[in-house]
C-alpha cells in the first residue's frame, strides 16, 4: 500500500506552504504500511515559536483555499513549539528545531519511504535555521526587519 492520490495532493500543497514560510528540513514519509490511521507524515521545522505558528497557519490556509479541507484536530498551538495538524489522510508536524532534534521523528520513521515533495520544499533541507522572517513569517532579506 502507498499513499493515495489525495494524500499526495495534500502533502504537496502543505509542503509548498511550509516552504513559502521558510520552514527548513521539510520531509514527508509514507507511513501507510505501518499505521492504519493515516497515509503520511509531513515534518517541517522552524527556528522560533512565531515561525512555527506562521508555518502551521499557512499550511491550514493553503489546504483550505486550494483543496477545501480543514484539519480534524489541531494540537500544540498554545506552546508554539510543536503544532500537529491532523487531516486524517496526512498528519503535519511543525516543530521548533529543538523539539525536532529532541524527538527525532525523522529517525523514528526513516525506514518508511519518502513521499515526493515540490522542489521548493526539497530545497529547504539545506536552508539555515536562522533564515530571516518578518512578524508574519514571510521571508525578508537580512536588513528588512
Amino acid at each position: 500500500m502507498t499513499v493515495t492520490d489525495r494524500s499526495q495532493e495534500l502533502i504537496t500543497v502543505a509542503a509548498q506552504a511550509a516552504a513559502d514560510k521558510l520552514a527548513h528540513d521539510i520531509i514527508a514519509f509514507d507511513v501507510s504500511e505501518v499505521l492504519s490511521i493515516t497515509d503520511a507524515f509531513l515534518i517541517a521545522s522552524a527556528a522560533n515559536d512565531r515561525q512555527v505558528r506562521a508555518i502551521a497557519e499557512e499550511i491550514e490556509d493553503q489546504l483550505r483555499e486550494k483543496l477545501d479541507t480543514k484539519p480534524v484536530r489541531r494540537e500544540g498551538e498554545r506552546e508554539g513549539r510543536w503544532i500537529l495538524l491532523d487531516y486524517l489522510d496526512i498528519v503535519v508536524h511543525v516543530q521548533h528545531s529543538e523539539e525536532r532534534s529532541f524527538y527525532s521523528l525523522d529517525r523514528l520513521w526513516k525506514d518508511c519511504p519518502e513521499v515526493p515533495l515540490p522542489e521548493d520544499a526539497l530545497a529547504t533541507r539545506n536552508r539555515p535555521e536562522n533564515a530571516v522572517t518578518d512578524a508574519a513569517g514571510n521571508a525578508v532579506s537580512g536588513g528588512d526587519l
